[in-house]
């Protein structure tokens, strides 16, 4: 089952030196919500209705998201009927999806159990996971129990995604609540990564990468060029607190005309 489900959809080859980031989604529910049918739709695009419910397994596919190219593992969960021993996945997941059945509100009830576990988990832990939380099985709209504005309260209450798919028709809808989990999972590391702060040439200004921003110059006022790059002769810009207005002469101060003069920020260099 592994194996047939799993292969990677992905034609192209890949250089061993440079393996394609990964991202792991665990798919939770109560039984019954349609995890597993979820599952086999966006891996193989087939609809099949009947599962072993007490069989647990992850599955592996080369997706292109954005066209970027990552490698997607699918924990298909296999809890009976709420969270249980759930460490197995916690600590695995980069993102969650949370799936009910529209036609049966003890699966929805059940998903709430979830979440409260996942919020619990991201204090406990400081590490934000994105969860999505699915309506799933749309094309049994005629037998609903739980309205659309009931999903979308619950995610709003919990901070997540709420979606509504449907496993047997909508390939490309399933397909797209996939890639969101995985557009979720880029987001949050592109917000955890460290703000570089701003520096200026201390010693001499260093080859410019883009394009420099430089002052107006006017009557033989000296310019300033500011750079991005850091290195050993960089001087980090000093705090607002820290600054002071001084008046400083231009280079041509050695020279028999008259130096203008200019007022800028203690710390920056003229050149």
């Amino acid at each position: 089952m592994s194996s047939m489900f799993g292969k990677p959809r992905a034609s192209s080859e890949r250089p061993p030196q440079s393996p394609l980031p990964e991202c792991n989604v665990a798919i939770l529910g109560c039984r019954g919500a349609g995890k597993s049918a979820l599952t086999v739709k966006f891996l193989t695009k087939r609809f099949i209705s009947e599962y072993d419910p007490n069989l647990e397994d992850t599955y592996s596919s080369e997706e292109l998201v954005d066209q970027q190219p990552v490698l997607l593992r699918v924990m298909d969960t296999a809890d009976q009927d709420g969270p249980g021993n759930c460490e197995r996945y916690l600590c695995w997941a980069s993102a969650f999806l949370v799936v009910y059945s529209i036609d049966d509100r003890r699966s929805f009830e059940g998903c709430q159990r979830y979440l409260e576990v996942l919020a619990l988990h991201a204090r406990g832990c400081q590490r934000h996971c994105p969860v999505l939380l699915l309506g799933n099985k749309l094309d049994m709209e005629q037998y609903r129990q739980v309205p659309s504005a009931e999903g979308m309260s619950l995610a709003s209450r919990f901070g997540c995604l709420f979606h509504e798919v449907s496993a047997c028709q909508d390939f490309a809808r399933v397909q797209h609540v996939f890639h969101e989990a995985v557009r979720e999972v880029r987001r949050q590391a592109e917000w955890n990564l460290p703000v570089r702060p701003l520096f200026i040439s201390e010693e001499r200004p260093c080859p410019p990468v883009a394009t420099p921003v430089a002052l107006p110059t006017h009557h033989s006022l000296a310019t300033c060029t500011f750079n991005t790059l850091s290195a050993v002769n960089y001087k980090e810009i000093p705090s607002v607190a820290q600054a002071k207005l001084v008046t400083v002469k231009s280079s041509r101060a050695q020279s028999k005309r008259k130096a203008p003069t200019l007022t800028l920020l203690k710390g920056f260099k003229i050149f």
